[in-house]
C-alpha cells in the first residue's frame, strides 16, 4: 500500500473509530432510535470511502504490476480477486 494511501486510511479509520465509541454511547444512553442510525449510515459511509481507497490502491499497486510482469497466472489471480471481492459488495 503507498503511504499516502496508508496516512488517509488511518486517518479516517481513527476518525471512524471515535464515531463508533459515540455511537455505543448514543446507545447507552438511550438516545432517539433515528439519531443512532443516522450516526451508523455515516460510519457506512465513511468505511466505504477507506474502502475505495484501498480498492484503488490495489488496482493502481497490485493489479497493475501483475499486469506489466506480463505473467499470465498472476494477471489471472489478480483479476480473480477482483471479481470475488468487488461480487461480496452487492
Amino acid at each position: 500500500m503507498k503511504q499516502e494511501t496508508k496516512k488517509v486510511c488511518q486517518t479516517r479509520l481513527k476518525r471512524i473509530e471515535g464515531q463508533v465509541r459515540g455511537v455505543l454511547k448514543m446507545v447507552e444512553d438511550d438516545r432517539y432510535c433515528i439519531d443512532i442510525i443516522t450516526q451508523v449510515q455515516a460510519i457506512t459511509a465513511a468505511l466505504k470511502k477507506v474502502e475505495g481507497e484501498i480498492l484503488n490502491d490495489h488496482v493502481r499497486h497490485c493489479v497493475e504490476h501483475a499486469v506489466a510482469s506480463g505473467d499470465k497466472k498472476a494477471q489471472r489471480d489478480k483479476i480473480e480477486e477482483l471479481v470475488e471481492v468487488l461480487s461480496r459488495t452487492r
